[in-house]
C-alpha cells in the first residue's frame, strides 16, 4: 500500500504554547508525564518492568563510595540519595532535571533532584534559544499547603535559568536577582529527545497495552470478588423454612422471617441472593420457597460463569508487548520457563540487560561530570576525576551473588 493511503497515526505529544504561564505544554493538557505515571502504576506488568529498569539504571551507585556519601545540599541528602532519585526519573521519563546553586564566586555548592514531571520548558525566543525552565509542585493543581490548593498560576510557579556554569553569567544572574540571598540557582535539564526537548519514553508505544493490563486485572478481581458463586439453589414448598443454620454452615437461607408474602419478602430474597456473591460466600446454598403444595424439594445446580480463559490470549499478548517495549524479552522468557532456568542463564540475562541501560547511565554520568567539575574547590569534596562519577553496573552484584536481582 502506498504511504499516502495509510492511516495517519495521532501525534503522541501535542506541544502548544501556554501564554498565561509562558511555557510549552508537555502534551495537549500539559499533563503527559503525570498521566504516563498513572497508566504505568496501574499496570502490574508495566510497573514490574519499569522498576526493573530503574534498578538496573541505578546500578551499584557511583564508583567512589566517599563521593556517594557526601552531603550535597542543605536538605541533608547525599550524592547517593540524589543518584537514586535521578535514576527513577531517567528510567520512567528518560529525562532528568537537577537543581544547582552557587556561591558569590560562581562556584557550585549544592545539587538536588528536581522532579522531572514538575518541570516545563519556556518558549523559544526569536533565535530559537530556551533560557529558562519553569517549576510547579503539581501541574494538576491538586496539591495543598496549609489547607489551601496550590493553584497553577504565575504566582505559584518558579522560573529558573537553564544550566550555565560560566562564573560571569552566574554573577550577572545573582545581581539581577538582587543578591545571593535571593538567587535561586539554575536547572540542568537533560533529555534523550535532545537539548531542552520533552522526551517520549520508548515504552510510550505500549501505553494502550498497559491500560489493557489494568482492565484484565479488574476483570480477574471482579470474577473472584463479585461473581455468583453459590453451589446451588434448593427449592422447597412454602412453610418448610428452617431457622438460620449455625455460624459457619454452608447452607444460607436468609433470615428466619414469618410466612408472609409481599414486596418485603421479595426484597429480603434479593438481598440473600446478593449475599451469595463473592469469594467469601462461595459454595453456599440458597433456599427458596415454592407457592404450590405439590412442589417437592429440588436442588438446582447453579454454575457460575468464569471469564479467565476467555482473556488468556489477550493477556499473553499484552504481557509480551510490554516486556518487549522495555527490552526485557529475556526476562519474560525466564518468567515463563520457555528457555529453561538456571543460575548461569539468569546471570547472562541480567548481564545483557546491564548493557541495555548503559545509555541512561551515560546520561547520568555526563550530568554529574558537568556539575562536579564546577563545584566549589574544597578539600572535603571527594572528587578526583571522571572515574569517581561513573555509574557502576548492577552486573557486579550479580557476579558476587547469583541470586541478587
Amino acid at each position: 500500500m502506498n504511504i499516502k493511503n495509510t492511516k495517519k497515526p495521532e501525534t503522541r505529544i501535542d506541544v502548544k504554547y501556554l501564554s498565561a504561564l509562558g511555557i510549552k505544554t508537555y502534551g495537549a493538557n500539559n499533563l503527559y508525564p503525570q498521566e504516563l505515571h498513572d497508566i504505568v502504576s496501574a499496570s502490574s506488568c508495566g510497573r514490574t518492568c519499569l522498576e526493573r529498569r530503574i534498578t538496573y539504571i541505578e546500578g551499584n551507585g557511583l564508583a567512589s563510595q566517599s563521593l556517594s556519601d557526601f552531603v550535597c545540599n542543605p536538605a541533608g541528602e547525599t550524592v547517593d540519595d540524589v543518584h537514586s532519585l535521578l535514576s527513577a526519573d531517567c528510567g520512567e521519563y528518560e529525562g532528568i532535571a537537577i537543581h544547582v546553586n552557587y556561591n558569590v564566586a560562581g562556584n557550585i555548592v549544592s545539587l538536588a533532584q528536581m522532579p522531572f514531571e514538575c518541570v516545563r520548558l519556556e518558549e523559544e525566543d526569536d533565535d530559537g534559544i530556551i533560557s529558562h525552565v519553569i517549576y510547579h509542585p503539581d501541574w494538576r493543581g491538586k496539591k495543598t499547603r496549609n489547607g489551601k490548593s496550590v493553584k497553577v498560576d504565575k504566582q505559584s510557579i518558579e522560573i529558573f535559568p537553564v544550566f550555565n556554569p560560566d562564573p560571569e553569567i552566574v554573577q550577572a544572574q545573582i545581581i539581577a536577582a538582587g543578591g545571593i540571598e535571593f538567587y535561586k540557582g539554575q536547572v540542568l535539564y537533560i533529555s534523550r529527545a535532545g537539548r531542552l526537548r520533552y522526551p517520549i519514553p520508548t515504552y510510550d508505544t505500549v501505553l494502550t497495552d498497559m491500560s489493557t493490563d489494568e482492565g484484565l486485572s479488574n476483570v480477574s478481581n471482579r470474577n473472584v470478588r463479585n461473581n455468583f458463586l453459590a453451589g446451588g439453589i434448593l427449592w422447597v414448598k412454602r412453610g418448610q423454612m428452617r431457622p438460620l443454620p449455625p455460624e459457619g454452615s454452608d447452607v444460607f437461607d436468609g433470615k428466619d422471617r414469618p410466612e408472609t408474602s409481599g414486596d418485603g419478602d421479595f426484597d429480603e430474597f434479593i438481598e440473600s441472593i446478593e449475599s451469595l456473591q463473592g469469594d467469601t460466600n462461595s459454595c453456599k446454598i440458597a433456599v427458596c420457597e415454592g407457592e404450590v403444595d405439590e412442589e417437592k424439594p429440588e436442588f438446582v445446580s447453579f454454575a457460575p460463569k468464569n471469564f479467565d480463559k476467555e482473556f488468556d490470549s489477550t493477556n499473553k499478548q499484552v504481557v509480551e508487548k510490554i516486556y518487549a517495549a522495555f527490552n526485557q524479552e529475556m526476562f519474560a522468557r525466564l518468567r515463563t520457563g520457555s528457555i529453561g532456568f538456571s543460575g548461569d542463564l539468569a546471570n547472562d540475562v541480567k548481564k545483557e540487560y546491564c548493557e541495555q541501560v548503559t545509555k541512561f547511565q551515560r546520561m547520568l554520568t555526563r550530568a554529574y561530570n558537568l556539575i562536579f567539575t564546577h563545584w566549589e574547590p574544597d578539600d572535603l569534596l571527594p572528587f578526583n576525576g571522571p572515574d569517581d562519577i561513573k555509574v557502576e553496573p548492577l552486573v557486579k552484584s550479580v557476579t558476587q551473588n547469583p541470586d541478587a536481582e
